[in-house]
């Protein structure tokens, strides 16, 4: 099994962080390997989504379940795809701007474990999984600063 742990200071709020993330159907405007995002169904705490990657030549879909936590965290884990294990966690941890006022950035924190079906799967999909998992918060970083702007 494979583990991404990351944790970035951002000049963004919590809420702001966490709509970026929530916002499931703008994932392919800004993560170059997804070619499609979809929510399946909504739930009172979170969504069921399908994400569709297309990266160096492989085209592979997954399932996840997002137990959402408004503007706090999201905690994901695997329907269906070609993972054994897919479980990962987003924390959006405020930090005190010091006048009493919200807090205006924050510290991203994502954790990831993943396994793949099989050893087939894992040596085709892992090269390409394990480059998007180890690029995933600076994507949204990136993300953040065009569309907030530069802090």
């Amino acid at each position: 099994m494979k583990h991404v742990k990351k944790s970035v200071l951002i000049w963004h709020s919590p809420h702001e962080m966490y709509a970026l993330v929530t916002g499931i159907e703008d994932y392919p405007k800004f993560l170059p390997w997804c070619e499609r995002a979809e929510v399946l169904e909504r739930h009172p705490d979170g969504v069921t989504a399908r994400l569709h990657l297309a990266y160096a030549g492989l085209r592979q879909a997954f399932t996840t379940r997002n137990a959402q936590t408004e503007n706090a965290g999201v905690v994901l884990s695997l329907v269906d795809g070609p993972f054994s294990r897919l479980d990962g966690t987003w924390r959006f941890l405020p930090l005190p701007p010091g006048d009493g006022a919200e807090a205006a950035s924050c510290r991203i924190e994502f954790e990831l474990a993943y396994a793949f079906a099989n050893g087939a799967l894992e040596a085709l999909i892992s090269p390409v999984f394990d480059r998007i998992a180890n690029t995933f918060v600076d994507s949204f970083v990136k993300r953040a600063e065009a569309v907030y702007g530069d802090a």
